[in-house]
């Protein structure tokens, strides 16, 4: 068997470890006893809410902000006297930093104005950069004159000119519209692949996280509530609020009526009786009023009235709204026994993908949802 890519990470030698890191400004504690280990060559995404403490933590990495208690280490060197300019790092920031009055050119060889190498061979390193990054030829042009995903691009060119070892990203496609941010985003990990450094990513976004990471470290006020690969994260999260920010996840109030040999048996309203392994077994929130049942929209399949299916489990639901997007319609559905536990009923989201010969439901419709007890997520 081939290696894979996850293989050859899993043995690659850590490039930054983080030991029990803290940072106060003044009585606020913005990072609260951070242990991390990124590996070489590894695409690492902090993800999280504004004020979780991600881009706190990647501008410690950086030598911008100083640890107030711990270690930071890079490259197994220790970084604690090590200034920013002097650390094998380059950042991106999220405003692209680009001097409108210098050439692309220019404005990529602005970290070499201290390099004690020739001119030619600085010229040979700016067009290097800048094919690296897909703008050939354009070192002449102005940078005023550039649109906003050409200067992220020539953002990138002038971090990776200086052959930094890990390459820290803050927020860098955010200013960006959708089509373009997706379109960077494979680019992204084309690049990160082609040059083979570390990037750190900082993002708020969940969707550009699962898709650019080997893994996601998922932050909230100050400490790392989950460390995971993108699949492991979606579909086991370490606890509620993870799995409640991690895209979206339906919650059903659950009882608890048995244990017995890694399995809990749990009746949760509209679903049933459900007998589940411990794997699918994850934390609750410390204020949560009591376990609950999770699963996403798409694990659940609407069918119609003459269709069949091939899961194990079906329950009957009404359709209360209807919400079409071109390639998917989200369905908004009362189960049938949905007040069973608490007296509430809690609607659900489905999501359909609208391939050819499958109709639009209807408001008021009544239908059938199948479903399979390896899409819950018990909560407790």
């Amino acid at each position: 068997m081939s290696e894979t890519r996850f293989d050859r990470l899993d043995a690659a030698k850590p490039m930054i470890e983080c030991r029990g890191v803290h940072k106060h400004y003044g009585d606020y504690h913005a990072l609260r006893g951070i242990d991390l280990t990124i590996r070489a060559g590894e695409f690492f995404s902090l993800l999280g809410p504004s004020g979780c403490g991600k881009t706190t933590l990647l501008r410690t990495i950086a030598g911008f902000e100083d640890i107030s208690d711990g270690v930071i280490l890079i490259d197994q060197k220790h970084m604690e006297e090590v200034p920013a300019n002097k650390r094998p790092t380059n950042m991106v920031f999220q405003s692209y930093a680009i001097f409108p009055h210098l050439t692309v050119a220019q404005n990529v060889a602005f970290g070499l104005r201290r390099d004690p190498r020739g001119k030619a061979e600085k010229a040979a390193l700016v067009e290097e950069a800048l094919a690296m990054v897909g703008l050939r030829g354009f070192g002449n042009r102005a940078a005023h004159a550039l649109s906003g995903g050409q200067r992220q691009r020539v953002a990138l060119a002038r971090a990776l000119i200086l052959k930094p070892k890990v390459l820290l990203l803050d927020e860098p496609l955010s200013a960006l519209d959708r089509k373009m941010r997706e379109q960077m985003q494979v680019e992204l990990i084309k690049l990160q692949r082609q040059v083979g450094i570390t990037f750190v990513l900082v993002t708020h976004d969940q969707e550009e996280a699962l898709v650019m990471s080997d893994r996601i470290a998922v932050m909230f006020e100050g400490e790392i509530a989950q460390l995971d690969g993108p699949e492991a994260l979606y579909a086991r999260p370490a606890n509620r609020r993870v799995a409640d920010f991690i895209g979206v996840m339906n919650f059903l109030p659950a009882r608890i009526l048995a244990e017995a040999e890694g399995t809990v048996t749990v009746e949760a309203p509209g679903l049933g009786v459900v007998d589940l392994p411990a794997r699918q077994v994850s934390r609750a929130n410390p204020d949560d009023e009591g376990p609950s049942i999770g699963f996403r929209p798409e694990t659940m399949t609407l069918v119609g009235a003459n269709q069949t299916h091939s899961q194990p489990r079906e329950t009957s639901a009404t359709i209360d709204e209807v919400v079409y997007y071109g390639d998917m319609t989200y369905y908004d559905l009362r189960l049938d026994g949905a007040a069973a536990i608490d007296g509430r009923a809690r609607p659900v989201r489905i999501s359909m993908r609208n391939v050819f010969g499958r109709d639009v439901q209807e408001v008021g419709t009544r239908t059938r949802l199948a479903w399979s007890p390896g899409s819950l997520v018990l909560f407790r």
